[in-house]
C-alpha cells in the first residue's frame, strides 16, 4: 500500500466557482482520490482557500468590510459548492485562518533568509497613480515586450509564456478603474517608482528544477513548455509586496515595515499548513512551536507521493517558483507530480466561443447549477467527459443535456434498468443460478472484454487521466446494450429460460463491475447502482470489480437511474 497526498489549487476567496474552475483541478483529482482509495492506497485529499492579495483588500472596502470577512465568505461558498458536487476533501483550510499558515510561511522566509538566499534591493514597480498605491502583477495590463501579445497580465504573458515586468510590458494601464480614486482624472494612470523588496534568484535553482523535470509525473505539454521557460533561463523575482493583507515580513527591518510575503509565496505553503491542521484534526502528536508533527510523513517521507493538481495558469508557479522554493527550504519533499488541465472555454447558444469571465457573465456557477436542481453526477460526467487534459475544451450547456440523453440515459441508464427489471420481472429478486456450460461465444467474449475493459481503465487512471478512463468505461456500457441485444432474452425466455439466465447473470455482473469502476466519476448515481444490488459499496475495492459476482444474491429493487432532460 503506497501514500498519497493530493492537493488541488487553492481557489481564490475573492469569487465564485465556476465550471471552469471544477474541471481544471478539483474534479479530476477527486475522481484520482477515489480511485486510489479503492485500490487500497492511503490518501489525504487536501485543500483551501488562497486568502491573501490586494484583490480581497480591494473586495472588502468596497462592499464595507474586512479582508478577512471577504475571505471567510467565500470559503463558506467554495465549501458548499464543492460538497454539493460530492468533492470531498479531508481538509478545506484558510491561509488567513489557520493557526499554523503564519508560521509555516515565515519559516520559508527566514529559513531562505537565514542562507543568504534572499537579496534586499531597492527596485522599480508599477504605482497606480489614482489609488496611490503599488500595484500587484495581475493588477496591470499591457503588451508583452517579447512577441506583442496585447492585454497581458503584469507577471506572465499567457502567448509566449515569459515571464514580464516593469521594463518587458509596454503600453501599461491600471486594471483597478477609478473608484476611490484619490486625484481626479488619474484614473488607470500608471508610473513607474522605487520601493525595497526581497528577491529570490531562481536560477541558483534552476539544476534542481532540470532534475526534477526529469523525474516528475508531468502531461507531455506541461514537460515541454516548462522546458521552455527553463532553457530560457529562471530569473530573480520579488518575493515581497506593498500592501497591507497578507503574511507580514518576519524580520527587525524599518524597510520591512508594511511589506507582506507575496501571495505565491504563501499561498502553495497553505499545502503544508493545511495538512498540519489535517493531522491535528486527527489527533496526530504535536511538536515545538504549536506545529503538528505528524504533518512530516506525508511532507518529508520519501514513503510518501506528493501530487498537485493545478490549472495552466499556476504552472509556472507550481513547476518553477514552488519546486525552487522547496529546494531552498531544503527539508520538504518534491512533489512527485504536477497535473496541470487546460483552460476550459464556454459556448452559450447562437454565440461564440469565448473564456469563462466573471465581468462578461459568460460563466455556468456552480451555486447556480445546484441551486436550480443540477444534478450533481451529471455535471461531473460531463466535465469529465469534455476535460481539457491535453488541449482546451469547450462547455456547452446544450451539450451536457445530449450527453445525459444520448450516454447515461440511453446507454448506461437503459442497460441497468433494462437486465434488472428483467430479471426481476422473469427471474425474481436473485441473482440467476445459472449453467456455465450454456455460455457460448458471446458470452465468453463478453467476459473477456469486461476483463479487457478493467486492465485499459486501471492503465489511464494510474496515467492520471480521468477521461480516458471514462470513455473506455463508457464503451464498455455501449458493448452491454449490443450483448443484450444480440442475446434477445425476451425471445429466449419463451424457449430455453436456462439460456436467459446466462443472459441475465452477465449482464448483472457487467451491472457490478461499472458500479464499481465508475463509482470515482459519479459517486450519487452509483450508490442506488449499489442498493439495486443489495451491496455496500464502502466494502468493495477496485480489483474486485471483475469478480464473479454471487449467484442466488438477493437484490434491491430496480429504479430509474437517469431521467432525460
Amino acid at each position: 500500500m503506497g501514500r498519497y497526498l493530493v492537493t488541488a489549487g487553492l481557489p481564490y476567496s475573492n469569487g465564485r466557482l465556476h465550471v471552469g474552475h471544477i474541471a481544471g483541478c478539483y474534479l479530476p483529482a477527486d475522481i484520482w482520490v477515489r480511485y486510489l482509495r479503492l485500490r487500497g492506497e492511503e490518501v489525504r485529499y487536501v485543500c483551501g482557500s488562497d486568502d491573501h492579495g490586494v484583490a480581497i483588500m480591494l473586495t472588502a472596502t468596497k462592499e464595507g468590510k474586512t479582508p478577512a470577512e471577504v475571505a471567510h465568505f467565500y470559503n463558506q461558498q467554495h465549501q458548499l459548492d464543492f460538497k454539493g458536487l460530492s468533492i470531498d476533501f479531508d481538509v478545506y483550510g484558510s491561509t488567513s485562518a489557520s493557526k499554523f499558515h503564519r508560521t509555516a510561511s515565515q519559516h520559508f522566509f527566514l529559513s531562505m533568509l537565514e542562507k543568504g538566499l534572499f537579496e534586499k534591493r531597492t527596485t522599480r514597480q508599477f504605482f497606480d497613480e489614482a489609488r496611490k498605491m503599488f500595484l500587484p502583477d495581475r493588477f496591470v495590463k499591457g503588451d508583452c515586450g517579447f512577441c506583442g501579445a496585447v492585454e497581458q497580465n503584469g507577471d506572465q504573458c499567457e502567448s509566449c509564456g515569459k515571464l514580464l515586468d516593469v521594463d518587458s510590458l509596454k503600453n501599461v494601464r491600471s486594471t483597478l478603474g477609478s473608484e476611490d480614486a484619490t486625484v481626479p482624472g488619474t484614473a488607470g494612470v500608471v508610473t513607474v517608482r522605487e520601493t525595497v523588496h526581497w528577491f529570490l534568484d531562481l536560477s541558483r535553482f534552476q539544476p534542481q528544477v532540470e532534475d526534477w523535470l526529469q523525474q516528475a509525473q508531468l502531461r507531455d505539454s506541461t514537460r515541454v513548455y516548462v522546458k521552455s521557460l527553463v532553457n530560457n533561463g529562471l530569473v530573480t523575482r520579488s518575493m515581497t509586496r506593498d500592501i497591507e493583507w497578507g503574511i507580514p515580513l518576519p524580520i527587525d527591518d524599518p524597510d520591512a515595515k508594511g511589506k507582506v510575503l507575496y501571495v505565491w509565496f504563501d499561498a502553495p505553503i497553505g499545502y503544508i499548513s493545511n495538512t498540519m491542521e489535517l493531522m491535528e484534526r486527527e489527533q496526530a502528536s504535536e511538536k515545538a512551536e504549536g506545529a503538528c508533527g505528524e504533518y512530516e510523513q506525508w511532507w518529508k517521507s520519501k514513503d510518501s507521493k506528493i501530487f498537485h493538481f493545478i490549472g495552466e495558469d499556476n504552472t509556472i508557479f507550481h513547476c518553477l517558483i514552488w519546486v525552487a522554493m522547496l529546494s531552498a527550504e531544503g527539508t520538504f519533499s518534491l512533489p512527485s507530480g504536477v497535473i496541470v488541465n487546460q483552460f476550459l472555454n464556454i459556448q452559450f447558444p447562437d454565440k461564440d466561443v469565448e473564456k469563462i469571465s466573471k465581468s462578461r457573465g459568460s460563466a455556468v456557477w456552480i451555486g447556480d447549477y445546484l441551486q436550480e436542481g443540477g444534478d450533481p453526477d451529471i455535471l461531473r460526467y460531463y466535465l469529465t467527459s469534455i476535460a481539457p487534459e491535453k488541449a482546451r475544451t469547450v462547455y456547452k450547456p446544450e451539450d451536457l443535456i445530449q450527453k445525459n440523453n444520448a450516454d447515461l440515459a440511453n446507454v448506461l441508464g437503459n442497460f441497468i434498468n433494462r437486465v434488472l427489471s428483467f430479471n426481476q420481472k422473469y427471474v425474481g429478486a436473485i441473482v440467476p443460478d445459472y449453467d456455465p456450460k450454456k455460455c457460448d461465444v458471446v458470452d465468453h467474449n463478453f467476459v473477456n472484454e469486461l476483463k479487457r475493459t478493467f486492465i485499459e481503465a486501471t492503465e489511464a487512471l494510474d496515467n492520471i487521466s480521468p477521461k480516458h478512463a471514462l470513455q473506455i468505461l463508457m464503451d464498455f456500457a455501449r458493448s452491454c446494450n449490443k450483448y443484450i441485444d444480440d442475446k434477445k432474452p425476451w425471445s429466449t425466455r419463451k424457449t430455453d429460460m436456462e439460456l436467459t439466465k446466462v443472459t441475465l447473470y452477465h449482464g448483472i455482473r457487467a451491472i457490478y463491475f461499472l458500479t464499481i469502476t465508475l463509482s470515482p466519476f459519479m459517486p450519487n448515481k452509483t450508490k442506488l447502482v449499489a442498493q439495486m444490488l443489495d451491496i455496500d459499496l464502502a466494502q468493495c475495492n477496485w480489483n474486485s470489480a471483475i469478480d464473479e459476482f454471487p449467484v442466488g444474491k438477493k437484490l434491491g429493487e430496480p429504479v430509474i437511474l437517469f431521467q432525460k432532460i
